[in-house]
């Protein structure tokens, strides 16, 4: 490991109280420890409490073997008391958090600060002031596998529609397309679609080349929705799924995506800052008599988000018991959860919600977003209702 002396030093005004407030408490760890991560290096910085000022400790290899051989050396350095380490969350995963703790030391995943207009590997790693570091939930490793398998779904899935999209366009710049009202990708629009013909034999080579990236993109998709189906089974929150069904609009593949990247609702203690960590609250701009709300904050996770959108779409009809809903419920959900998404109004009240707003002239994408953020609530109700169940088996 490189060390630097004194001149190289970087030193962050860092008082004690802040750091026992945004990382822990003093009296039981020793010191603090702050990691800028990436593919192959690590840089790392040290806090002491009682001290004011963050140095640079240096750079090492993104290794297990150099970690392993870093955490004694700092134990060793600072009088073997207990460490807190922390770093940003970002696309090297959860592998360092779980080594840490594995090491016997206390780690936090925390969510990036604010830009700032100096960006290096030395400041990212000093950033340990309050109100800089928000702490990131690591999920279990069941919850990232579930999560994994959902999202290689999803990419596929967008892969599928880019490759429709693709060959509804070449078909289309030739003059041929698809009659209005009539629904694609049955079995007749395939065969009106190996039907065509082109005046030269090179475009015939295209078609069915498009022809077959949508077919494989959808095999894809088929094998792995049976993948995910079959993990269900054998996922601990499989009960849960079976009740989150029982909502208007919300499939077992939605139930599965919402978990998956959200893990335990519970943590939650109240749906408004679910609404909030999910970023479907207005942002907002107030100062002094005058009040702004903008557009959603489209803060936190992204892939729930998105799942929730769509589910609020089918909102849109009038509220009804179809057969569709009476057997999703009927396979495994609870009477509770039956009870709250029909008679607590679940659906009666977001279905009426829809009709108000669009009333009220306000767009439907619009519309959609705020009864996603309703619908929030009622997957929250649902969830705190069956985690109890589950800890108690």
């Amino acid at each position: 490991m490189k060390k630097f002396n004194a001149q190289q030093t970087i030193e962050t005004q860092v008082s004690t109280a802040t750091l026992r407030g945004c990382l822990g408490s003093e009296e039981r760890h020793g010191f603090y420890v702050g990691l800028d991560v990436h593919k192959e290096t690590i840089a790392v910085a040290v806090a002491e409490p009682g001290r004011a000022a963050v140095h640079y400790w240096g750079e090492i290899k993104h290794a297990p073997k150099a970690v392993c051989k870093l955490v004694p050396q700092l134990s060793e350095q600072y009088g073997g008391v207990l460490m807190l380490w922390c770093y940003e969350a970002g696309p090297c995963g959860y592998g360092l958090y779980r080594q840490l703790l594995s090491l016997g030391q206390d780690c936090e995943v925390v969510a990036a600060p604010r830009s700032d207009r100096i960006k290096t590997d030395r400041c990212d790693a000093c950033k340990l002031r309050a109100g800089e570091l928000t702490r990131v939930r690591v999920p279990g490793e069941e919850q990232e596998a579930m999560r994994d398998l959902s999202r290689c779904r999803l990419d596929f899935k967008s892969q599928e529609r880019k490759a429709r999209q693709q060959l509804n366009a070449f078909v289309l710049r030739h003059g041929h397309h698809w009659p209005r009202g009539k629904t694609r990708w049955t079995r007749g629009h395939w065969n009106w679609l190996e039907s065509l013909t082109f005046p030269h034999p090179w475009q015939q080579v295209v078609l069915q080349e498009y022809c077959e990236a949508v077919r494989a993109a959808t095999r894809r998709v088929n094998d792995l929705t049976a993948e995910l189906m079959s993990a269900l089974v054998q996922w601990s929150l499989a009960p849960v799924v079976d009740s989150m069904v029982a909502l208007r609009g919300v499939d077992k593949i939605a139930a599965i995506t919402l978990l998956a990247e959200l893990g335990d609702l519970t943590q939650f203690s109240s749906p408004k800052q679910l609404m909030g960590y999910l970023g479907l609250v207005p942002s907002e701009h107030s100062t002094g008599t005058r009040r702004r709300q903008g557009g959603i904050t489209l803060m936190g996770n992204a892939h729930a988000r998105r799942m929730l959108v769509e589910a609020a779409w089918s909102y849109r009809f009038p509220a009804r018991q179809t057969m569709h809903l009476k057997r999703k419920a009927q396979q495994a959900s609870s009477s509770e959860a039956k009870v709250i998404a029909w008679q607590a109004q679940a659906q009666r009240r977001l279905c009426g919600r829809y009709r108000t707003l669009v009333h009220a002239g306000k767009c439907t994408k619009v519309t959609c977003v705020a009864i996603a953020r309703e619908l929030v609530g009622f997957i929250w109700a649902i969830v705190c209702l069956e985690m109890p169940k589950l800890r108690l088996q």
